[in-house]
C-alpha cells in the first residue's frame, strides 16, 4: 500500500498496520528482548501476561527465556506508562524512567497517600527507605512497618507508597518468573542494575519507537498510551520527519517514514492475547481493534478472529488438568471455529504443557458483552 501525503486511512487499514506492526499476522523470528524492546515494554501487572504475549508474537518462544532475563537483572518489571507495572529491558529501564517523573509527581500530589503525608520532610523519608531497599529487597507492608517508627503519627501504608511514587522502584523476582508466585518485593532500580539513570533521555526518541510499534496515531493516541501529558509540541517539533494521514473521521494520524500499511484485505489468523496486552491499551481510540460495546474485554484474556476481538478466553486448572474455555462474542463460521480450536491448542501446550489432560471448550455466544463487576471471578482462573 503506498497512500499519498494526507491520505485517508480506513479502520480495516489502521487495524492490519497496528496488527503487522506487534507481530500478529505472522509471527517475528527474534528474541525476547528485541520483542520487549520494539514494543517498548510490555504491560505486566499480571505478572505471567507478557509469557503468553511473547508467545503470541514469537516463533518459538519458551517461557524459560523471558524467566533468564528477569533473574540476570536484563529485564525488569516496575511502573512506568500510566503509572503501571511495565516489563521492559534493563536498558530501556534506564533510558526511559526519568521520562516519567513528572508523571509520578503529579500521581503523589493528587493521591490520597500525598495528602497523608502533607509537611513530612520527603528528603529525609526517601533517604531512609532507599536505605532500607539497599539492605535487602522489602515488601511494602515491610517498608511500612519499618519507617514508622521514625513518624509515629504517619500513616505506615502511606510512607512506604512514598517511595513507590518519588523513587525509581523494581519488583524483584521470584515475582514475574513463570510457574511461581511471591509478593510485590521491591529495591531501588540503580541498586539493582548497577547503574544510574540516563540523565537526559529523549522524548522525540521516545515518541517515534511509539510510532513505529503502533502507529499511525494521533497526538492523544501516544498521550493516553503513555500517561505523558504536553506531547503535541513534541510531535510538532518531529513532524518534519514524520508522514501525516487522516482516519475516516478527518484526526490527523502521525507515523514514521517507513511504517508498514499492508493491504486492507490481509489475512489475520486467531491470535490469543493476555490480559492488558499492548494491542488493547496502545490508543485513545481503541475501535481498530475493539468494538466499544466489548471495550470491558480487556481486564481478561481475549481472541482475536479476522484482527478484531471476538472472544475472551481462560485457562481452568484441575488437579491432574487444564481446560481452556473460549466464550466467542459472536458467531465464528465453521473455518473460524476450526482455526480458533487449532491456534487454542498451541496455547494449551505453551501455557499448560505439564497438565496430563488438556481440553479446549468453545462455549456458546455470550448473550452481552462481559461487565467490569461479572470480571473478577473469572480472572481468578485466567493465569497460565
Amino acid at each position: 500500500m503506498s497512500p499519498t501525503r494526507h491520505s485517508v486511512l480506513s479502520q480495516p487499514a489502521l487495524n492490519r498496520a497496528l496488527l503487522e506492526r506487534q507481530h500478529l499476522l505472522r509471527r517475528r523470528t527474534a528474541s525476547a528482548a528485541e520483542e520487549i524492546e520494539h514494543l517498548v515494554g510490555m504491560q505486566a501487572q499480571v505478572p505471567n501476561s507478557p509469557y503468553v504475549g511473547l508467545w503470541t508474537r514469537l516463533e518459538g518462544f519458551q517461557p524459560n527465556e523471558l524467566a533468564d532475563l528477569i533473574n540476570k537483572r536484563r529485564a525488569v518489571r516496575l511502573g512506568l506508562m500510566r503509572n503501571t507495572i511495565h516489563l521492559v529491558t534493563a536498558r530501556d529501564c534506564l533510558e526511559l524512567r526519568a521520562l516519567f517523573h513528572p508523571l509520578f509527581e503529579r500521581g503523589w500530589q493528587t493521591s490520597h497517600f500525598g495528602r497523608n503525608l502533607v509537611g513530612v520532610d520527603m528528603t529525609a523519608l526517601i533517604a531512609a527507605a532507599t536505605a532500607l531497599m539497599k539492605e535487602r529487597p522489602r515488601t511494602f507492608a515491610e517498608l511500612g512497618k519499618l519507617l514508622q517508627p521514625r513518624w509515629p503519627d504517619r500513616d505506615a501504608t502511606s510512607l512506604a507508597y512514598a517511595i513507590r511514587y518519588l523513587v525509581p522502584i523494581v519488583q524483584v523476582p521470584p515475582r514475574g518468573i513463570w510457574g511461581k508466585s511471591a509478593q510485590p518485593t521491591w529495591t531501588s532500580t540503580e541498586v539493582w542494575l548497577r547503574r544510574r539513570l540516563a540523565a537526559k533521555p529523549s522524548i522525540d526518541k521516545f515518541v517515534v519507537r511509539y510510532l513505529s510499534a503502533f502507529g499511525p496515531a494521533t497526538v492523544a493516541d501516544v498521550s493516553a498510551w503513555s500517561g505523558l501529558t504536553g506531547l503535541r509540541d513534541v510531535v510538532e517539533r518531529l513532524r518534519p520527519r514524520l508522514r501525516t494521514f487522516r482516519d475516516e473521521r478527518g484526526r490527523e494520524l502521525f507515523d514514521v517514514p517507513d511504517g508498514p500499511l499492508p493491504d486492507p484485505e490481509t489475512p489475520a489468523p486467531p491470535r490469543f492475547l493476555p490480559e492488558f496486552d499492548n494491542l488493547l491499551i496502545g490508543h485513545d481510540d481503541r475501535t481498530r481493534v475493539i468494538h466499544r460495546d466489548y471495550r470491558y474485554s480487556i481486564f481478561m484474556g481475549t481472541l482475536l478472529v479476522d484482527g478484531f476481538i471476538q472472544g475472551t478466553w481462560t485457562i481452568k486448572r484441575s488437579r491432574d488438568g487444564a481446560t481452556l474455555a473460549i466464550e466467542p462474542l459472536r458467531r465464528l463460521t465453521r473455518a473460524e471455529r476450526e482455526a480458533v480450536a487449532e491456534e487454542g491448542e498451541r496455547l494449551l501446550r505453551f501455557a499448560a504443557g505439564e497438565a496430563s489432560r488438556r481440553e479446549l471448550r468453545i462455549t456458546a455466544v455470550a448473550s452481552s458483552p462481559p461487565l467490569p463487576g461479572q470480571l473478577s471471578r473469572k480472572m481468578r482462573d485466567s493465569q497460565p
